[in-house]
């Protein structure tokens, strides 16, 4: 496993995180258990998770996800070991039973929102504090354009930035990152940490995978420029990459069957492209989920590939995927598929 410096931080991740959206949904707590201990032992010392997890949201769910970690570090007493980053939610998603439902990125939400984690994840600090989604109205979650709304009222980027710095002073958070941003917030959080000495970005956690390389376009730039690297989510395109909704399959435990909501990866074009990226590694004696991750982690502004799995051998397999290095003609094959269908789950 190699390891790369979270930002400009003195904190080596592994290259792989472990993601946890599903624990508490499609996983219990002796399996996320048995997939921390697996990950572990494997050099992974990156783990991400979310006040919200786990995935799909749910009231009688919420925050699930957390206590299984929290009581994980309780048993083993490993929390050192661990690079451990979560996430605020913002506004909107059908979140309603989240603090009073009209979540912001203020002073009052955060101190809420991270002294619940803390005490779930049974923890006096967390190592990378994440906004999860932008609280003004933007472009994310699969939405390309951008429709200004001058009426809206949302936190100031200022704010937010100050009632964090209140929070690494008071030591429950060592680093801050963002999520699902764009390009203007990305540098206006930089620019304004710089200016007033307040904690820089360190990440920033979008998706990315062969579906879906928008990050390239207007972020890719900024994470190496600014050292404000890409932890990748949703590599496998909720397992569309992996072949196993080839030929129309519905797999009984797959995410998209099981989960009306998760549309964005099963669109017709993305059914398409999907198809010939598996069709490519299987043409070159490759495991379909393997290349696609595989892709995605030497990426030079990716600091991590944050993967998720419900069983142990997609556990496995998914984790094997960082000794594999693609060659030169299947890279360009990669890039002649990507050329004729661009991004098509955005």
């Amino acid at each position: 496993m190699d390891y790369r410096k979270l930002g400009r931080t003195d904190l080596d991740v592994s290259a792989i995180a472990l993601g946890t959206m599903t624990w508490g949904e499609q996983n219990t707590q002796a399996e996320a258990f048995e997939q921390i201990e697996y990950a572990k032992n494997a050099n992974i010392n990156f783990i991400d998770t979310a006040e919200m997890y786990p995935v799909p949201p749910k009231a009688e769910t919420y925050a699930t996800t957390e206590r299984y970690i929290g009581n994980w570090f309780k048993e083993r007493g490993d929390r050192a070991d661990w690079v451990l980053a979560s996430k605020i939610a913002g506004p909107g998603n059908g979140i309603d039973y989240i603090r009073d439902g009209s979540l912001k990125h203020n002073r009052t939400h955060i101190v809420q929102a991270l002294d619940a984690s803390l005490k779930r994840l049974q923890t006096d600090w967390i190592d990378l504090y994440q906004l999860h989604w932008p609280e003004r109205s933007t472009n994310f979650f699969g939405q390309l354009g951008y429709k200004h709304n001058a009426d809206e009222d949302f936190t100031p980027l200022e704010d937010t930035l100050e009632a964090l710095d209140e929070q690494v002073k008071a030591g429950k958070i060592r680093h801050i990152g963002l999520s699902n941003e764009t390009p203007w917030a990305t540098m206006k959080f930089l620019q304004l940490a710089e200016s007033r000495g307040w904690p820089r970005a360190v990440s920033i956690q979008n998706p990315y995978n062969l579906l879906n390389r928008s990050f390239e376009v207007g972020l890719a730039e900024i994470a190496i420029r600014e050292q404000c690297g890409l932890l990748a989510y949703s590599p496998l395109a909720f397992g569309m990459l992996s072949g196993k909704y080839s030929g129309g399959a519905q797999p009984p435990k797959g995410r998209l069957s099981l989960y009306s909501r998760f549309s964005r990866y099963s669109n017709p074009q993305a059914v398409a492209a999907s198809e010939r990226y598996v069709a490519l590694a299987r043409e070159h004696g490759l495991d379909p989920a393997q290349m696609a991750l595989a892709y995605v982690t030497q990426q030079p502004f990716v600091t991590s590939n944050i993967i998720g799995a419900t069983t142990m051998a997609q556990l496995k397999s998914n984790i094997d995927s960082f000794s594999l290095k693609l060659s030169d003609e299947v890279l360009a094959g990669i890039e002649a598929i990507h050329k004729e269908q661009p991004n098509p789950a955005p």
